[in-house]
Order: C-alpha cells, then structure tokens, then sequence
C-alpha cells in the first residue's frame, strides 16, 4: 500500500515538473507576430496560377527481357507538356459524375 502511494506521490510529482517545464519553456518563445510585422502583397499583387495539359513521357523499354533499366537510364520528369492544350469538354447530356452517365431523369 505505502509502494503504491509512494509510486503515485512521485508521478504527481514528475507531472508537476513537467508542466512547469513547459511553461518556462513557452515563456522563452518569442509572441505571435503583431498586425505589422505579417508578410503582405507584394506591388504586383497575388502571384497567378497557371495550368497546362501534361502527357505522360514514353518509358524505356530494356533491350533485353533480363536487363533492368536503372533510374538515371528512366530519364527526367515523368510527363511533359502536351502540344494540344485545350481542355476536354463534356458533351450536354451524357457524362458525369454520378450514375452511368445517362441523363439523369427517369
């Protein structure tokens, strides 16, 4: 009985520690930054998104069924920018994301 309110006397104690430690610890870091010290726009304003249509490159065969092909042999980036770059549309009526791709009444 005296083990086990000894043992809890010295984990309520290591807690307390603990939690004192990370108090000391958080008082050391600097603040949030204040309303003027926040990054802002630059004079060009926000920086635009561009989006491009990518194919995917074509991969290396080995010369022999045996032979593997290492990454350097693989080549650079896994696709490269397609020479058609509009993008595929619908066609009204038929698609989509939901069902089989009917109309949509029943």
């Amino acid at each position: 009985m005296i083990g086990a309110v000894l043992g809890g006397l010295v984990i309520a104690g290591a807690l307390v520690w603990a939690v004192s430690l990370g108090i000391r610890t958080r008082r050391r870091e600097p603040g949030p930054p204040k309303a003027h010290e926040h990054p802002t726009l630059p004079e060009s304003g926000p920086a635009h998104e561009t989006s491009q249509i990518r194919e995917p490159n074509e991969v290396p065969r080995a010369a022999d069924e045996s032979e593997r092909l290492t990454p350097h042999q693989l080549g650079g980036p896994a696709s490269k920018r397609s020479d058609r770059q509009e993008r595929p549309r619908w066609d009204s009526g038929g698609g989509g994301s939901f069902g089989s791709g009917g109309s949509g009444r029943t």
